[in-house]
């Protein structure tokens, strides 16, 4: 299973303590940045316009989570190709993410 960097797990550390409902919602939504980063990538989107493609998608996760893109970003573009195609690293980043 891959594993996060330090910068990615601490991405989104800055979010408020929430109860247990709120965290798996909120892990979702997490959950989702991933998904629309790792498919950007496979998209072959330049890592510096990710954040305009995405926010130009018009994604259904609540706006204060566009603060992520940046964050989740490097995590994604700097992983070997092969490693973004053949896993889902939102079901990674979700299972981390519920795990804190």
């Amino acid at each position: 299973m891959l594993r996060l960097s330090l910068a990615a797990v601490l991405a989104f550390s800055a979010l408020p303590a929430v109860a247990q409902s709120d965290k798996e919602v909120s892990c979702g939504y997490q959950a989702q940045v991933v998904a629309a980063v790792q498919q950007a990538r496979l998209d072959r989107v330049e890592e510096r316009s990710v954040q305009k493609t995405i926010l130009d998608s018009d994604p259904e996760w609540p706006a204060n989570f566009n603060n992520a893109i940046p964050l989740i970003t490097p995590w994604v573009y700097e992983m070997p190709m092969k490693d973004v195609r053949e896993n889902d690293l939102s079901d990674v980043w979700n299972e981390l993410c519920l795990q804190q």
